[in-house]
């Protein structure tokens, strides 16, 4: 899947207050393993987590859904 926005943060877990693991430029292409919920933004609570093993906020990355894509994160 894309990232849709730019320096977008791979965080340790599903909210902003987690650390920052690193980031994507924009259009950089991201694998999702599961998706869980987490710190709203922009009105989407849904966080992604990448085959990195960290999580991406689901607003920054084009799954072409604003629900679940994949399985809930255990």
């Amino acid at each position: 899947y894309p990232i849709t926005g730019d320096g977008v943060n791979c965080r340790s877990g599903p909210g902003t207050s987690y650390s920052v693991v690193k980031s994507y430029q924009k259009g950089a292409d991201v694998a999702i393993t599961c998706q869980a919920p987490g710190t709203d933004v922009k009105g989407d609570n849904i966080w992604d987590k990448t085959a990195d093993g960290c999580y991406v906020a689901d607003y920054y990355i084009k799954t072409g859904s604003s629900s679940y894509v994949t399985a809930k994160c255990d």
